[in-house]
C-alpha cells in the first residue's frame, strides 16, 4: 500500500505551488486534516466554472482528477453543495484563473 500524504499537507503544498505561478486561489470549505477529500473548483471569471474530484482509473489503478461538474458558475457551486452534504470533510478549494490553469495535470499534483 502507498503511503498517502494528508489532506491538510496536500492542501497547503497546492495552494503554495498555485501562488509560485501567480493563480489565485483559497480554501472554501476545510475537511478533515487527515483524511479528508479534496474538490477543486475553478472559476474562470466569465460566469463558467468546473469542479474536479479525485477518482480512480479502474484500468491503470492510478489515482486521477475528474470533472464533477462544469458549465455556469452557480450551478456548479450547487454540485459542490450537495457534494458536501454528502461528505461533510470535503476539502473544496476554488481557484480563480481567466486561463483555466489548475496545475491538477502537474506532477506530485495528478498523482
Amino acid at each position: 500500500m502507498t503511503p498517502r500524504l494528508t489532506a491538510d499537507f496536500w492542501v497547503r503544498a497546492y495552494l503554495a505551488r498555485l501562488r509560485l505561478a501567480d493563480i489565485p486561489a483559497f480554501v472554501v470549505a476545510r475537511g478533515d486534516a487527515t483524511a479528508g477529500a479534496v474538490l477543486v473548483k475553478l472559476a474562470t471569471l466569465d460566469g463558467q466554472a468546473r469542479a474536479y474530484q479525485r477518482s480512480f482509473d479502474l484500468m491503470s489503478g492510478a489515482r486521477v482528477w475528474v470533472v464533477l461538474a462544469e458549465g455556469a458558475e452557480a450551478a456548479v457551486d450547487a454540485a459542490i453543495t450537495r457534494q458536501r452534504g454528502y461528505d461533510p470533510d470535503l476539502w473544496v478549494i476554488e481557484v480563480e484563473d481567466r486561463a483555466g490553469r489548475t496545475l491538477l495535470e502537474e506532477e506530485g499534483l495528478s498523482d
